[in-house]
C-alpha cells in the first residue's frame, strides 16, 4: 500500500516536471526579453542624446560663420582694413574654444567606466565579450593621466574635433578648385616663368632652410633636456614643407579691393596656388623617405633619389589626372546638348570637378594638385561650352563654397587651440620656428628675385620684393597638413607651433598689409585690364603691349589652332587648321557653333602674345606690326615715312579706337579715352597734315 502511494506520488511529480521546466524557461525568456528591451531603450536614449549633441556642435560652427559674415559686412561698410574676415573667424573660434574648455563642464559619471582592463597595445578596434554578447569599441585616442576623471568633458571636446580627413576630402577641394577656376590667366601666364621659380625652387629652398634651422633647434633642446620624445631630421624637413605652404588670402583680398599692381597680385596669387600643391607633394615625398636597414632616419643617397622620383611621379601623375578630367568634361559638354538643361549641366560640372580630388587620392596621387589643374582646364576649355546660366552658376557656386570652407577652417583653427587634447608647446621650438619661417621666406624671395631680374624686362623692384616677403602668410593648407597626423610627440609639437605661426601671420602680417603698401609706395587703383610701364623719362605711361615668353607664344599658337577648336566651340574650325588629309576627322570634330563663331575672336589669352609676328595693330592711317623679336614697325597706309618709336606708338594708341588684326580676324578694341592724348611734336604733326592733304 505504501509503495503504491509512493509510486503515485512519483508519477505525479514526473507529470508536473515538464510544466515546471516550461514555466522556468518561459520566465527566463521573459526576463531576457525584458533585459534586452531595457538595453534597447538605453541605447536609443544614448543615440538620441548623441544626435542632439552633434546638432549643437554643428550649430556652434554655423553661428560662428553667421557672426563672421555680419561682422564682415560691418567692417566693409565702415571700410576697416586692419583685420580680414579670416582673422575675425579665428578670433570668434578662440572665444568659443575658451567657453567650451573652461566654462562648460559635464557632471562626471564613472559608474560605467572600467579602468582595470590592461592590454599590451592600443588596437584601432577592440572586441569585448560581455556575458556572451560581443561589443565593438573604436579607439579615439590617448588620454592624459590627469584627465582620466574628466572623461565626459573630454568626450564633449572630442565632439567638436573633426576627423582630419574632413578637411582634405570636403573642405579643401572647393578652395583649391576655386583658385584654379578663378585664375586671371592673362597676368598669370605673363609672369608664368617667375611664378614657377618661386613656387617650385623657392618652396624647396624654404623647406630645406627651415628644416636645417629646426634641426639645430631640436639638437639644442636635446642638449639642455627640453626634448621629451623622438624628433628626427626627417621630422624637421616635414615641418619645413608644411610651413612653406603660403596662403595670403588676407593680403590678396586687400590687393583686390585696392587694385594694386597687377604683376604683384599675379606673382603672389600664382605662387600661393602652385606653392600649396608643391608643399603637399613635397611633404608626402619626405614621409616616403625610407633608407634600407634598421635605422630609418639616416641619410642615404638612393633613398633620397627615390623620394625625388616619388615627388616627380606624384606631381606629374596628379597634373595629368587633373588635366584629363577637365578634358573629358569639356568633350562631354561639347558633344552633348546638356546646355539645354542648365541644372543638369551645372550638376555634372560640379561632380566631375569634385571627383577629380577623390580619384587622385584613391589612385595614390595628390588631390590638391589634380583639382588645381582641373580647375584651370575647366576655366580654359569647359567654361566656353557651358550655357550662360551654367557659367554664372558654376562661378557663384564655387565662390560661395570657397568662402564658407575657408572661414570654417579659420574658425576651427581658433577653436582647436583650446579643444585639442594633446598640445605640446615648447618655447624654444616656437621661437626657432618663427625665426626659421622668416629666414626661409627671405631665402625664397630675395635671391630668386635677383636671378629673375637678370632676364626680366619688367623688373621685380625692391619694394615689390619687400611686399612679397611680408605677404608670406600661412593658412588653411598649412593647418590641414599639420592636423592630418598628430599621433607622435613630434607631430603634436609641430601642430601646436603651426597654429601659433598661422595666428601671427594672419593677424599681424595680414592686418598690416595696407600700412605696408603705403610704406613701400606701391601703386594702388591700377586698372588690371591696362598695362602700365615707366618710360625712360620716369613718367608712367599706359600701353597695350607686353612682352611674352616665346614658349608661351608657341603654346598659344598650338592651343588656339588645335586644342580650343577640338575641345570647345571657340577658335577657328579644325577644317581650316588641320591638313587636307584630315578633312573627314576635322568635320567630325568641329561643332556647328564653331562655324558660326568663325569670324569672332573668343580667346581670352589673345592679348598675351602681342609680340607674335602674326599681329598687326591698325589705327586710322597708321599700321603697326611686330616681328618675331618683338621690334615694332609703324608706317602710314597712304604713303609717307615710317616711324620706329615706342613712344610715338604709345602716343598714337592714346587717341580713340584701334583694331587688332590676328590671322584675318578683326576685333575693334575700345581704348580708354578718359586721359587726354599726349601732344605730338611739331615735325610729326606737320608730316601728318601734309599726308592728309
Amino acid at each position: 500500500m505504501g509503495s503504491t502511494c509512493e509510486m503515485n506520488a512519483a508519477m505525479c511529480v514526473w507529470r508536473r516536471l515538464p510544466l515546471f521546466v516550461l514555466a522556468s524557461s518561459l520566465c527566463l525568456y521573459l526576463s531576457r526579453a525584458e533585459d534586452s528591451g531595457m538595453e534597447n531603450i538605453v541605447t536609443e536614449k544614448k543615440a538620441e542624446e548623441s544626435h542632439r549633441q552633434d546638432s549643437a556642435d554643428l550649430l556652434i560652427f554655423i553661428m560662428l560663420l553667421t557672426l563672421t559674415i555680419l561682422t564682415i559686412w560691418l567692417f566693409k561698410h565702415r571700410r576697416f582694413r586692419f583685420l580680414h574676415e579670416t582673422g575675425l573667424a579665428m578670433i570668434y573660434g578662440l572665444l568659443v574654444g575658451v567657453v567650451l574648455r573652461y566654462a562648460i563642464h559635464v557632471p562626471s559619471n564613472m559608474n560605467n567606466v572600467t579602468l582595470s582592463c590592461n592590454v599590451n597595445a592600443s588596437p584601432a578596434t577592440l572586441l569585448m565579450n560581455v556575458s556572451g554578447k560581443f561589443y565593438e569599441y573604436t579607439l579615439k585616442g590617448p588620454i592624459g593621466a590627469n584627465a582620466v576623471n574628466d572623461i565626459q568633458d573630454n568626450e564633449m571636446l572630442r565632439k567638436v574635433t573633426f576627423d582630419p580627413e574632413v578637411f582634405f576630402n570636403i573642405l579643401l577641394p572647393p578652395i583649391i578648385f576655386h583658385a584654379g577656376y578663378s585664375l586671371k590667366r592673362r597676368h598669370f601666364f605673363r609672369n608664368l616663368g617667375s611664378i614657377l621659380v618661386y613656387a617650385f625652387v623657392g618652396t624647396v629652398v624654404s623647406c630645406f632652410i627651415i628644416g636645417l634651422l629646426m634641426y639645430g633647434c631640436v639638437t639644442l633642446m636635446k642638449q639642455i633636456g627640453q626634448l621629451y620624445g623622438d624628433f628626427f631630421f626627417t621630422d624637421c624637413l616635414f615641418f619645413g614643407a608644411i610651413v612653406s605652404a603660403t596662403d595670403p588670402v588676407t593680403v590678396l583680398a586687400i590687393f583686390n579691393e585696392l587694385h594694386v599692381d597687377s604683376d604683384l597680385y599675379a606673382l603672389l596669387f600664382g605662387e600661393s596656388v602652385l606653392n600649396d600643391a608643391v608643399a603637399v607633394v613635397l611633404s608626402s615625398s619626405i614621409v616616403a623617405y625610407q633608407p634600407e636597414g634598421d635605422n630609418s632616419h639616416t641619410f642615404e643617397a638612393m633613398a633620397m633619389l627615390k623620394s625625388f622620383g616619388i615627388f616627380l611621379g606624384v606631381f606629374s601623375g596628379s597634373f595629368a589626372l587633373g588635366m584629363a578630367t577637365g578634358v573629358v568634361t569639356a568633350l562631354v559638354t561639347k558633344f552633348t546638348k546638356l546646355r539645354d538643361l542648365p541644372l543638369l549641366e551645372t550638376a555634372l560640372f560640379f561632380l566631375m570637378s569634385w571627383s577629380t580630388f577623390l580619384l587622385a587620392e584613391a589612385c595614390g596621387f595628390t588631390g590638391v594638385v589634380a583639382v588645381l589643374f582641373c580647375g584651370m582646364t575647366q576655366a580654359h576649355y569647359t567654361f566656353n561650352n557651358l550655357s550662360p546660366e551654367s557659367q554664372d552658376r558654376t562661378k557663384q557656386l564655387f565662390e560661395l563654397l570657397n568662402f564658407l570652407a575657408e572661414n570654417f577652417i579659420f574658425s576651427y583653427m581658433g577653436l582647436t587651440l583650446f579643444t585639442f587634447q594633446n598640445h605640446v608647446f615648447n618655447p624654444i621650438f616656437i621661437v626657432g620656428a618663427f625665426l626659421a619661417v622668416f629666414l626661409g621666406r627671405a631665402a625664397n624671395i630675395y635671391p630668386l628675385s635677383f636671378l629673375l631680374n637678370l632676364g626680366r624686362k619688367n623688373k621685380i623692384t625692391p619694394n615689390l620684393q619687400h611686399m612679397m616677403m611680408f605677404a608670406g602668410l600661412r593658412g588653411a593648407m598649412t593647418f590641414a597638413l599639420s592636423i592630418r597626423d598628430t599621433a607622435s610627440y613630434a607631430r603634436q609639437m609641430m601642430f601646436s607651433t603651426t597654429l601659433l605661426v598661422v595666428f601671427f601671420t594672419v593677424w599681424i602680417c595680414g592686418g598690416g598689409t595696407t600700412q605696408m603698401l603705403s610704406c613701400q609706395n606701391i601703386r594702388v587703383g591700377v586698372d588690371a585690364d591696362q598695362d602700365n610701364f615707366i618710360g625712360p623719362d620716369g613718367v608712367e605711361r599706359s600701353s597695350t603691349k607686353h612682352e611674352s615668353a616665346w614658349p608661351f607664344r608657341i603654346w598659344y599658337n598650338f592651343d588656339h589652332n588645335y586644342l580650343k577648336p577640338f575641345l570647345t566651340h571657340s577658335g577657328p574650325p579644325l577644317t581650316a587648321t588641320l591638313p587636307t588629309c584630315c578633312g573627314p576627322l576635322a568635320r567630325c570634330l568641329t561643332s556647328p557653333q564653331a562655324y558660326e563663331n568663325e569670324e569672332q575672336l573668343k580667346d581670352d589669352d589673345s592679348d598675351l602674345i602681342l609680340n607674335d609676328g602674326d599681329i598687326t595693330l591698325t589705327y586710322g592711317d597708321i599700321t603697326v606690326s611686330t616681328d618675331a623679336t618683338g621690334a615694332h614697325t609703324s608706317g602710314t597706309a597712304v604713303g609717307g615715312v615710317a616711324v620706329n618709336s615706342d613712344e610715338a606708338l604709345d602716343r598714337e594708341l592714346a587717341f580713340g579706337d584701334h583694331e587688332l588684326v590676328i590671322r584675318g580676324t578683326r576685333l575693334v578694341l575700345p581704348m580708354d579715352d578718359s586721359e587726354p592724348p599726349l601732344p605730338l611734336d611739331s615735325h610729326r604733326n606737320r608730316h601728318k597734315y601734309e599726308t592728309m592733304s
